[in-house]
């Protein structure tokens, strides 16, 4: 049995024993009866990696290769998302080049499929001075998607946040830019728990007031509107969101704290998926959905309930730092040489909190390769202070 030292919270050492069992693959990618995407994360390339804060350098080839794992799985993938650190370390010009490479990736791989977050964050939020500041930014970024063949993920805008006075002026840009698009998006409703600087969304602090805001959007571009991702980690706000939806328009969960339930349902309605944590725990999400797909309610309970502790550890405040976690998971699991993220972005959690993260994601057998994360956790936790026996 593998085992080494880790640090606890009170300041003591155990000596800690994997025991989890890694998720067996698919011969073939699964079939899902719910639509699963998986925000995915880049890989850093350390090697050409002289600026990391300001200029972020990719190992492309290796950031490629996640997405073959990830459609290998079934995933669907949600593309130049937050995961990969859009506005926080990864730029509008590095997104533009992820976009293109992975449509043109997506285009050797029969059954594979995406869409590509375009907002407005190569438009500073101090620099935008009007509502036609945000409606250029935008028609920018979803005219690049759509040029190179792609379908957009419509993100919410930080600059939008910060010039609109009203509901109004959401539904002003969005009907704007709604009318414009060749084919339907999939909006985006991210709570101000993942970006402080998009707190009063659709024009109001009050959800129910919010909530109507959105519904007018989508009500009135319903046909240019496939669905939207609501990332609020309140299950029950996405299910009032859920449950007004129209005919036809698709709930899609970002709720890292509560996905499995939403995504089950409650026997009426359930949630599509367009997760951050499916990136980390791909192998058990799945085999969580094929076994839904078949009606196996108590396998996929089995298989993805354990996951959920460790998305909340991975997604606890400061939330808008998990894209950690997430790339720390790729690191321990072999999907990359290093531990090293754009904007030096590990820096943000703490021994401790990774620490948690390895002990949460062996009991959720999130681990695919035991020895080898037990040897790279062991020499991460060592660099940082913690001698180990023997």
């Amino acid at each position: 049995m593998t085992s080494l030292t880790l640090p606890r919270h009170d300041g003591s050492l155990e000596r800690y024993s994997l025991a989890g069992i890694p998720i067996e693959r698919p011969s073939a990618a699964p079939t899902f009866n719910r639509i699963a995407y998986a925000a995915a994360h880049v890989v850093s390339d350390p090697f050409r990696d002289a600026d990391p804060w300001g200029n972020a350098a990719i190992d492309w080839e290796r950031t490629m290769a996640f997405r073959h794992h990830l459609w290998g799985l079934g995933f669907k993938i949600a593309e130049a998302m937050d995961t990969a650190q859009r506005g926080m370390g990864l730029a509008w010009p590095g997104a533009q080049e992820l976009i293109r490479r992975s449509l043109t990736e997506a285009r050797s791989v029969p059954g594979a499929d995406l869409a590509c977050g375009a907002g407005t964050d190569h438009l500073a939020p101090t620099e935008a001075r009007s509502l036609d500041d945000v409606i250029a930014a935008y028609e920018e970024q979803i005219g690049f998607v759509e040029g190179e063949g792609g379908r957009a993920i419509m993100m919410a805008s930080r600059a939008l946040a910060r010039v609109a006075r009203s509901p109004d002026d959401y539904r002003h840009v969005y009907g704007h830019i709604l009318r414009q698009t060749k084919n339907k998006v999939v909006l985006h409703w991210l709570g101000d728990m993942f970006d402080p600087q998009l707190k009063g969304y659709w024009g109001s602090d009050d959800f129910n007031e919010a909530l109507d805001a959105v519904l007018s959007i989508i009500q009135a571009n319903r046909d240019k509107v496939e669905g939207i991702k609501i990332s609020l980690l309140d299950n029950a706000k996405e299910v009032a969101l859920r449950n007004r939806l129209p005919e036809g328009v698709l709930c899609f969960t970002g709720d890292d704290f509560n996905y499995a339930e939403l995504i089950e349902g409650d026997g009426a309605k359930y949630s599509h998926a367009l997760l951050g944590i499916f990136d980390a725990v791909a192998p058990s999400a799945s085999k969580a959905l094929a076994a839904l797909a078949k009606g196996d309610v108590a396998t996929f309970r089995g298989v993805i309930e354990p996951t959920v502790p460790l998305s909340r550890k991975i997604f606890e405040t400061p939330t808008q730092y998990y894209k950690a976690g997430v790339v720390f998971l790729a690191w321990l699991n072999g999907h990359q040489g290093h531990f090293t993220m754009p904007a030096g972005m590990q820096s943000a959690r703490g021994l401790l909190h990774y620490s948690d993260i390895f002990r949460l994601a062996d009991k959720a057998n999130v681990l695919d390769r035991p020895e080898l994360a037990a040897k790279r956790m062991q020499s991460f936790v060592t660099t940082l202070g913690v001698e180990q026996a023997g």
